[in-house]
């Protein structure tokens, strides 16, 4: 311990001194610590090495099944994914990332543990593209501690792309830091650093990474049984749980786009972190294509858009708030109507529900348990109250103000109501992350019979919609989760109700396994724009737990009483978000029906003006 306390000490004069010193005495200050690590992995390397020469002695032969049926001899503990791509072909393992093992992630360096399904995936797959942009956060984060001496907090890979953040005390980077970024990770490229991978116990973790507080308590956060890996990059090792590359080369063209400011756990009570956006491609032909759509899409961006043609603003005496002007409200109601006609044509009743409810409302439907940080709430009369974040809880008390016969159901209940929800001030985002906004929101109660038919008139609608809209759309099936609550009958059910609507649509479709939530299977709808980006904005959501929560009965024909299913269900989403993806899919250029400004009546000279107000009131009047 004495060599680590040094460290320890050195980390800790830094923090003092850090007004003072260069990011070049910096990184010299954090260098003990960095090779600590190197040190420490490689004697937990060797004894991985060893195992692999035994279980070479071992030779106890597996058998690898390829998605086609074929199958492949290798041996166990020795054999890697990487292995059998090379016995395919040559060109095979030159593009594979990644691998499947019986389902699981793998990297294609690690041997392989008995007999198994194998799965090969190149950067052209969804894992591979993760996998890919994972390990080059760990070349983004070797970097940023090269470069500046960070202290790494966590790297992910996103739905495009990655970020590393870090923390540096009082330092910050700038946007001109990020070509020098750029270059220290295209000179890792280069290199082509091996990323190597070991399984280590808590206490060689937490005696590696002891000078890192934030990865201390990753560590300490972890559960007690939990597989605890470290990967390494050249000198650059860190706490993951992968996959990774087999080596950095892979990478041959990188962006670092962007800079911005973060904190610990997004607590902003926490430490202030600097956050590194980048992305990296296996060729520069990808990258190009990318960085055209990213300025088109700065282009469409619905911020400026709104700004230019007066739609909306934002104002600090109310973040998160939008003010939408005439032309802005024009748009706003014009996508309201549109649900309202098709509420009208599938039969769906809209009611008016209050904003404030008394927090008891809140524990018997759960989210004052689990929700209660989103939430506005304050004291009336002694008693706490909370604005409504959404609007199912109230639409159960509607239901449960009277018995109710079976000859109601379905019962439709759509709502426009506010909803306020308290998102942190950093995660707003101009339409697409507010706190005050309205859903296009309706709950239908109904038999468990019935929610076959409920949900292929949703998906019906829902299509209806969006060929409007222009927008194209995928769909997914996520089944019941593990801590699912409720009788398996039911769910296995409602399973089948939702396969049979999703089939009876003759869109593919795929399957989420054990993705639901914990009180019911749903729909996940992802929706594209003309840009291809995604978004998920209609839902279809099943629920036994509330009816259950809320005591919600119906008489049957008998003297029997029994549950309703709730479906939760909705097609713009948040109409403040909708109208931002059709502001950046549109392009600013709104359909007729859409536009703010459909007809402009221009008098040629002053005598005619009288006329053209006539025309003015005409026009006004066959519009309504």
């Amino acid at each position: 311990m004495g060599a680590a306390s040094d460290v320890q000490q050195q980390v800790q004069s830094l923090q003092l001194d850090g007004k003072t010193m260069s990011f070049t005495e910096v990184v010299q200050q954090k260098k003990p610590y960095y090779e600590k690590r190197v040190q420490l992995f490689e004697q937990y390397a060797a004894r991985q090495k060893d195992r692999i020469e035994a279980a070479k002695a071992a030779n106890v032969p597996i058998k690898i099944v390829l998605p086609d049926g074929a199958t492949k001899e290798g041996l166990k503990g020795v054999t890697t994914p990487l292995d059998v791509a090379k016995q395919i072909s040559n060109s095979l393992a030159k593009k594979v990332v990644v691998a499947k093992v019986d389902g699981e992630t793998w990297d294609v360096f690690r041997p392989l543990e008995g007999d198994c399904a194998l799965q090969l995936h190149s950067f052209d797959d969804p894992e591979g593209r993760e996998t890919f942009w994972h390990s080059s956060a760990h070349m983004l984060g070797q970097a940023l501690e090269l470069e500046y001496g960070v202290d790494l907090t966590i790297g992910p890979a996103l739905e495009e792309g990655f970020y590393y953040d870090c923390y540096m005390g009082d330092k910050a980077l700038s946007d001109g830091e990020r070509s020098n970024i750029e270059k220290r990770i295209e000179a890792i490229a280069k290199d082509g650093q091996r990323f190597e991978r070991v399984v280590v116990s808590r206490d060689e973790a937490l005696a590696m990474f002891e000078e890192n507080k934030f990865k201390i308590e990753i560590i300490n956060g972890l559960p007690e049984d939990a597989t605890i890996t470290i990967y390494r990059v050249g000198p650059m090792v860190d706490l993951c749980s992968g996959p990774h590359l087999p080596n950095s080369s892979f990478v041959k063209a990188v962006s670092v786009f962007n800079v911005s400011r973060a904190f610990w756990r997004a607590d902003v009570a926490k430490e202030p972190l600097q956050r590194v956006y980048a992305i990296t491609f296996p060729d520069k032909a990808q990258l190009k294509e990318w960085q055209h759509r990213i300025e088109e899409a700065k282009k469409r961006d619905h911020r400026n858009v709104g700004v230019q043609q007066e739609l909306f603003f934002f104002h600090q005496l109310s973040p998160g708030s939008c003010f939408f002007l005439p032309y802005g409200g024009r748009i706003y109601n014009a996508l309201i109507e549109l649900m309202r006609e098709k509420y009208w044509e599938y039969e769906y009743e809209e009611v008016v529900s209050p904003n404030i409810y008394n927090f008891s409302l809140w524990e018997t439907s759960g989210h004052a348990d689990h929700y209660r940080e989103n939430m506005f709430s304050f004291d009336v009369e002694k008693a706490e109250y909370g604005l409504k974040p959404m609007n199912c809880p109230g639409h159960c008390l509607m239901f449960g103000n009277r018995v109710r016969s079976y000859r109601e159901l379905p019962l439709r209940l759509a709502d426009f109501g506010v909803l306020h929800r308290n998102e942190f001030s950093g995660a707003l985002h101009g339409l697409t992350r507010v706190r005050r906004f309205v859903q296009d929101d309706a709950h239908i109660f109904c038999r468990p019979d019935q929610v076959m038919a409920e949900v292929t008139s949703f998906l019906k609608m829902l299509n209806e919609v969006y060929d409007i809209f222009g927008l194209d759309y995928t769909m997914a099936l996520s089944t019941r989760p593990e801590g699912y609550l409720g009788e398996l009958e039911l769910w296995n059910k409602a399973e089948t109700a939702l396969t049979e609507a999703l089939n009876s649509t003759g869109r593919p479709w795929v399957m989420n396994p054990g993705d639901g939530a914990f009180y019911g299977p749903k729909i996940d709808i992802t929706v594209y724009d003309a840009l291809r980006r995604k978004f998920q904005c209609a839902t279809v959501q099943l629920d036994f737990q509330l009816p259950i929560r809320f005591n919600l009965t119906y008489a049957t024909e008998g003297t029997e009483s029994k549950r309703p299913v709730i479906v939760h269900r909705a097609v713009l989403g948040s109409v403040e978000r909708m109208f931002a993806i059709l502001t950046e899919h549109f392009a600013g250029k709104w359909p007729l029906w859409l536009s703010p400004r459909q007809v402009m009546v221009v008098p040629i000279s002053e005598s005619s003006y009288g006329y053209a107000q006539q025309v003015c009131v005409c026009v006004s009047k066959q519009a309504r």
